[in-house]
């Protein structure tokens, strides 16, 4: 079997940024990235969001070309909204502990035990979670879109146990949650947090309800990722604990430029606050999959047309 051919290296010389934007033009090219990225590469996106966002802007686009600067799942949601669209993504290894933490065929078996049940299932998940699923939510919209199943249906939600139990004390509602966790919200330590809160007394906490419950509880604010943000902006307070993936704080930084953001520290020495699939992608891998067109997402028609259906629903409930 033949191997995969090397990209063309990349000459030193070039200006990565120039050359990116040059190709967007060449090619009819969107670039959609996530708040979790680089800040470079938030700098050059034409559309910058969190999930619910980034979904709505590749529902919406008209370019021929969507370059998915974020990790597998959000770009295979831009293949399942746009069949007809090249859709790129900087790197293939870019997945999502979420996401590899709940195999289609486990969740088809999880599913066959409670028949009759609404399933939500959170955006970060497999085109074939969601093709399994009644309805996808992302934290922005997962309280509206529990709050408009019938009472009377008993809801399963997946894979996120944490947002699925703070969802659980927003609505009020009993779900059956998948145990699954965000390898960085699940990082976040407890000791390391009351220490920060001890050194900045007057900071507001605010946090991703991806986090685990000890540590919500010490939150003046829990929000989705663009929630956060705007928190930031309108709250009196100069000084923020932020608990959540530290490429937020770029947009924090330049949305407040007078405020400062402390980033949680993770337990142990590590730079755990970063997801490290995000940060798989690159300017050089931004730049090289425009000019090489590849890896290209692709998908089975009949899978896409399964997972569209219930991310339609979602984009329709957000209304």
């Amino acid at each position: 079997m033949d191997l995969p051919s090397a990209p063309a290296p990349i000459d030193p010389a070039l200006d990565l940024e120039a050359e990116i934007l040059r190709l967007k033009r060449e090619r009819n090219a969107v670039i959609l990235a996530h708040y979790y990225q680089d800040s470079e590469i938030q700098d050059l996106a034409d559309h910058l969001g969190d999930s619910l966002q980034l979904a709505q802007a590749a529902r919406a686009t008209d370019a021929d070309v969507i370059v998915f600067c974020g990790v597998h799942f959000m770009a295979e949601t831009a293949k399942i909204l746009n069949p007809q669209r090249t859709v790129l993504l900087p790197d293939l290894e870019a997945g999502c502990s979420l996401a590899n933490g709940c195999p289609a065929e486990r969740f088809a078996a999880w599913k066959a035990r409670y028949p009759g049940s609404t399933v939500i299932s959170y955006i970060n998940c497999s085109a074939a979670v969601k093709a399994l699923s009644d309805v996808i939510c992302t934290s922005s919209n997962a309280e509206k879109i529990v709050r408009s199943i019938p009472e009377d249906q008993t809801i399963l939600f997946a894979p996120d146990k944490n947002l699925g139990r703070w969802l659980i004390r927003k609505t009020g509602r009993d779900m059956v949650l998948w145990p699954g966790s965000c390898v960085v919200h699940e990082t976040f330590s407890l000791r390391k947090l009351v220490q920060l809160i001890e050194r900045h007394p007057q900071a507001e906490v605010i946090a991703h309800p991806e986090c685990e419950d000890h540590l919500l509880e010490r939150a003046a604010f829990i929000g989705s990722t663009s929630a956060l943000l705007k928190y930031t902006q309108t709250s009196a307070s100069d000084t923020f604990i932020v608990l959540t993936e530290a490429g937020i704080i770029h947009q924090m930084e330049k949305a407040s430029p007078h405020k400062t953001f402390v980033p949680a520290p993770p337990d142990g020495n590590c730079n755990c606050n970063e997801c490290p699939y995000m940060r798989l992608n690159s300017l050089e891998k931004l730049y090289l999959c425009l000019r090489d067109r590849t890896p290209v997402i692709e998908m089975d028609e009949s899978l896409r047309l399964a997972a569209l259906r219930p991310i339609e629903r979602m984009l329709e409930l957000s209304r």
